[in-house]
C-alpha cells in the first residue's frame, strides 16, 4: 500500500512539473512573438524622438538617443499649409459619421432580415452577402462616375453617405447572426401588448444588442481613420485631408522627405484608435464571442 502511494506521488509530481514546464515554456514564446510584433511600433515612437540625422543611423534601437527632443512633433504638427490638428478634425468627423451611419443603417437592414417576413427575403439575404465577395476595384470607377455627376468629388459626401445607406454587407451580416440569437418569444409578447415593428426594434433589439453594436462601431472606426484609397480617390483639396492622406505629404520623390515629422505624427495618429480600443473592448469581446449564440 505504501508503495502504490509513493508511486502515485511520483505520477502526480511528475505531471505537475510537466505542466509547469508547458506553461513557462508557452509564456516565453508568447513574450518572445509579442516583442517580434510590438518592435516596430517601438521603433517608431523612438525614431519620433531622434534627430533627423539619426534616424536611419541608430540601429535597431528602440531607445531615443541623448539628445532626444520634440522637435520632430512641433515640425510636424506645423509643416503643412493647413495645421495637422485640422487634418485629425476632418478625419474624426469622417469617422464619427461614419459609426453612426454604420449603425444606424446596418442594424435597421439587420433587422429586417432577422425578424420581418416580407417577399424575397432570403433572396434579397443571399444578394446582400454576395456583394462581399466582390472587390473594392470592381465598383470604384462606377462609384467614381456617380458621384462625380451629382457634384460630390472633393467632399466627404461619398466617404459618408454610403454608410447611412447600409452599403457594409459584412456588418450586417453580423448583428443578423446576433439578432437571430434573440429569442422572437420577446417580440410576440410585444406585439400582444400593441408594440409595431419600429418600437420592437428600439425598445428590445436594440438594448439588447449593444455589444454587436459596439463591435459594429469599434471596426467602422479603425476601417475609416485608416482608410487610405477612398480619400485618396475623392479629396483632393489639403483643407479636407484626413491625417492618413496628411502622412503622405512628408514622403517626396525629391528626397526632401521629413521622416522625423511623419513618424510623430503617425504616432499622434496611433492615440485615437487605442483610446476608442480601449473604451469599448469589453462590449467588442463580448459581441464576437457572442455572435450567432442562443441566449
Amino acid at each position: 500500500m505504501t508503495t502504490d502511494a509513493e508511486r502515485l506521488t511520483v505520477v502526480t509530481g511528475s505531471s505537475v512539473t510537466r505542466r509547469k514546464v508547458i506553461s513557462i515554456v508557452s509564456h516565453v514564446l508568447l513574450i518572445g512573438a509579442s516583442i517580434v510584433m510590438l518592435y516596430p511600433l517601438l521603433w517608431l515612437m523612438a525614431s519620433s524622438f531622434r534627430p533627423e540625422n539619426e534616424i536611419f543611423t541608430s540601429g535597431v534601437s528602440v531607445l531615443p538617443s541623448a539628445n532626444w527632443s520634440f522637435d520632430s512633433y512641433v515640425r510636424g504638427w506645423n509643416g503643412l499649409r493647413v495645421g495637422f490638428g485640422q487634418l485629425f478634425i476632418n478625419s474624426f468627423v469622417i469617422s464619427a459619421l461614419s459609426v453612426i451611419g454604420n449603425v444606424v443603417a446596418c442594424s435597421l437592414a439587420a433587422y429586417a432580415f432577422a425578424r420581418l417576413e416580407f417577399a424575397g427575403r432570403r433572396f434579397w439575404f443571399a444578394m446582400m452577402l454576395m456583394t462581399l465577395m466582390l472587390p473594392y476595384q470592381v465598383t470604384l470607377i462606377p462609384q467614381y462616375v456617380l458621384f462625380l455627376n451629382l457634384g460630390w468629388v472633393n467632399t466627404i459626401l461619398p466617404l459618408v453617405v454610403p454608410k447611412f445607406l447600409a452599403a457594409d454587407a459584412f456588418f450586417i451580416f453580423l448583428m443578423v447572426q446576433f439578432f437571430r440569437g434573440i429569442p422572437k418569444e420577446l417580440d410576440e409578447a410585444a406585439r400582444m401588448d400593441g408594440a409595431g415593428p419600429w418600437r420592437i426594434y428600439w425598445k428590445i433589439i436594440l438594448p439588447l444588442s449593444m455589444p454587436v453594436l459596439a463591435t459594429a462601431a469599434i471596426f467602422t472606426f479603425i476601417w475609416t481613420w485608416d482608410d487610405f484609397f477612398g480619400p485618396l480617390i475623392y479629396l483632393n483639396d489639403l483643407r479636407q485631408y484626413t491625417v492618413m492622406l496628411g502622412l503622405r505629404t512628408f514622403t517626396d520623390n525629391t528626397g526632401m522627405s521629413d521622416y522625423g515629422g511623419m513618424f510623430a505624427m503617425s504616432v499622434l495618429s496611433l492615440v485615437p484608435i487605442f483610446v476608442f480600443f480601449l473604451l469599448f473592448q469589453r462590449l467588442l469581446i463580448e459581441g464576437i464571442a457572442t455572435t450567432g449564440m442562443k441566449r
